[in-house]
This record gives C-alpha cells, structure tokens and sequence, in this order.
C-alpha cells in the first residue's frame, strides 16, 4: 500500500519571467501533479485558491517547520 503525504508542500518562487502573477521570493504551495511534473510544470496555489501550472524551474521546493507549514497553508 502506497504511503501518502499529506503535509503541504511548498516552493519558493525564484523567476517570474512571463508569469505576471508570480511575485519573486514569495512562498507558495503547490499540489502533487505527477503528470504536470513529467512534463516540467509544478501545480501552484494561489491565494483564491485556485490552482494553476507553471514551470518547475521557476520555483525551488522547501521544507518549512510545522508552525511554518500551517500558518502558510491554504486549505482546499
């Protein structure tokens, strides 16, 4: 049986190039998306909550604290 990992996971924005809705150095979180991450493209979270691709070389993925996780966490 396949362990899931129901921590959010979060990214740090490093190049906004073309993607106007990005802020640089700003956290975001980002959704598992196997088929998205084949393809080069993390499956972000914006403040609306919506989701949206982008490229995966635009963001650096980090491990935040717990207290961390949960302040910045954006519930779906």
């Amino acid at each position: 049986m396949e362990k899931r990992n129901d921590q959010p996971k979060f990214a740090l924005c490093i190049e906004n190039r073309d993607c106007e809705d990005l802020v640089k150095r700003k956290i975001y979180q980002f959704l598992p998306d196997e088929e998205a991450q084949k393809e080069g493209y993390l499956r972000v979270l914006d403040e609306s909550r919506e989701d949206y691709l982008y490229p995966a070389s635009y963001f650096v993925i980090i491990q935040l604290p717990i207290e961390e996780q949960e302040a910045l966490q954006i519930t779906t």
